[in-house]
């Protein structure tokens, strides 16, 4: 007695038809087709056993249906792209989609590198200094006036130079004299203490810091001996070559204010007419 030899599913024998094994398991093509088969994208109809089925991200199509959505050139064996469920060649896509290089207009070609910039796009060969010509990549650049240039370019040809160092003030900086100098160059003549943001002043051209000012140049009080720098509003009076500080010009005897008073003078001190009367 000859052994059956059924569809799994339809129980109908196989002898002499095609049939296709799935898990072990024979089906007739009628059977598979409608248990099995992947609907197309394209036709939404069923893609049966003899015909290839191509799929991308679980979703299938004929063989002759598998085509750019704008040009309808086929995709088989060609690279693609996805763009809200639509698959376009990569041409396609790149006339749709793709961004336009700033400098020569071309696309920017899906998988290539490009370089992005205040809403712009270069292609990498593309996105040059405006001075040197030479591809700017990962480097830092300068822009100015719609044009980019490469740190040392802009240096060479617009940042202004440290009167001091020679050598090019790329941030901060201050002016002196209508001359500009890096802070860290900007320094007291005396003891070499930067100057930015400090009171100073100058002699002969040079700065100095208040203290260096006062002891190299300042005369000294002759009450207190310190010096007058007479900076700042500060108020002093002078006397046959000696200077006092409003505060120091008192009475030597009595220590009254001397300042818009009448006084008398013994050697080197000043007394007021009342002290005085004796002399």
């Amino acid at each position: 007695m000859t052994e059956r030899f059924d569809c799994h599913y339809c129980k109908e024998s196989l002898f002499g038809k095609k049939y296709i094994l799935r898990e072990d398991s024979p089906y007739c093509v009628k059977c598979y087709e409608n248990l099995y088969s992947n609907t197309c994208e394209e036709c939404k109809k069923p893609i049966g056993a003899d015909c290839k089925d191509l799929s991308y991200k679980d979703r299938h199509w004929h063989e002759n249906c598998f085509h750019c959505f704008q040009c309808k050139n086929s995709l088989v064996d060609k690279p693609f792209a996805a763009k809200e469920e639509h698959l376009l060649c990569t041409d396609c896509y790149s006339n749709e989609y793709s961004s336009k290089c700033n400098e020569c207009k071309k696309t920017i070609m899906p998988g290539t590198r490009k370089m992005e910039y205040k809403g712009n796009s270069w292609h990498e060969t593309c996105f040059i200094c405006y001075r040197c010509q030479q591809p700017i990549g990962t480097k830092s650049f300068i822009p100015k006036d719609n044009q980019n240039f490469c740190v040392p370019c802009y240096e060479k040809q617009f940042a202004m130079q440290c009167v001091q160092c020679k050598k090019a003030i790329t941030t901060g900086g201050v002016t002196y004299r209508e001359q500009p100098w890096h802070k860290e160059c900007f320094v007291c003549t005396g003891c070499k203490k930067q100057l930015s943001g400090q009171r100073f002043t100058s002699r002969d051209e040079f700065a100095y810091c208040l203290s260096c000012f006062c002891n190299l140049y300042a005369k000294k009080c002759a009450g207190c001996t310190n010096p007058i720098s007479g900076l700042g509003g500060t108020k002093y009076i002078s006397f046959e070559e000696r200077q006092w500080h409003n505060d120091c010009f008192n009475c030597k005897k009595c220590s009254l204010s001397l300042v818009g008073r009448g006084f008398l003078t013994e050697r080197d001190d000043i007394l007021c007419p009342e002290c005085g009367k004796d002399i």
